[in-house]
């Protein structure tokens, strides 16, 4: 069998990843699991860096769900800390390497001196154009949609917005992000093959690769392994393979 390799010419625009398994991780250790969200942040360090090297230019990391507010109170403040200490200690490096920061969600939410802490890192690395890495926090794909849908609607009470007039385009002008790609590839750790209310409307498109690793395990070699994955799909996009072989459209 030929060797898989990674090609740099067909690289994913946009990464997403759904960062799961830092618990069972922890428990399977017999370690707590906020010890598990601790080494859960090595493995975004090492992401974020690799990422960049590979020539990602969008990285997207669902850091804290909508629904993660229900957790133990211990468990939520313990996941803010880290947000928290990943700033502290990685924004000179994310900055020195040209990725600019941002977040998404319902960011009024997250404490206050997170908040802006965030703000500033936000700020800071705002004119950097080598990669995006965006933090998906107190966020939810439905609570996006729906916060989109009352843009639309206020613009329609206002009278500066016709019904007839709203389409795909429009809606997703209306998201977070409207600017940034659609993600090409989704990666899920942790074994559950669930999309757990992640860019919805994004990602109907995304290639999805799914791992048994938990999240804490993930490295370099696994997003490397991810993207081969990738490139070895035939993007059709409604599409037949006729089509996309003579269009030369459809892939990564």
């Amino acid at each position: 069998m030929r060797e898989r390799r990674l090609r740099t010419d067909a690289l994913p625009r946009h990464v997403a990843i759904i960062m799961d398994g830092n618990g069972r991780w922890a428990e399977s250790r017999g370690l707590t699991r906020n010890e598990g969200h601790n080494a859960g942040l090595e493995a975004v360090r090492e992401v974020v860096r690799s990422a960049h090297e590979l020539g990602v230019r969008v990285l997207t990391l669902y850091a804290f769900s909508q629904e993660n507010w229900n957790r133990p109170q211990g468990e939520v403040d313990a996941l803010m800390r880290l947000l928290d200490r990943y700033v502290d200690s990685e924004v000179d490096e994310v900055d020195r390497n040209g990725i600019q920061i941002r977040a998404v969600g319902r960011l009024d939410e997250v404490p206050g001196a997170i908040r802006r802490k965030l703000d500033v890192a936000i700020e800071r690395t705002r004119g950097n154009d080598e990669m995006v890495l965006v933090f998906a926090l107190s966020y939810g794909g439905r609570q996006e949609i729906v916060d989109a849908v009352k843009k639309l609607v206020a613009e329609a009470e206002s009278g500066k917005l016709d019904a007839d007039a709203v389409d795909e385009k429009l809606v997703a002008s209306c998201l977070y992000e409207p600017d940034l790609p659609d993600p090409d590839l989704l990666i899920r750790t942790g074994a559950e093959w669930r999309v757990s209310n992640f860019l919805l409307w994004q990602i109907a498109y995304s290639e999805i690769h799914v791992t048994n690793l938990m999240w804490p395990d993930f490295r370099k070699q696994h997003l490397v392994d991810a993207i081969i994955d990738y490139q070895q799909r035939e993007r059709r996009f409604g599409q037949t393979s006729a089509q996309v072989r003579d269009s030369g459209e459809g892939e990564a």
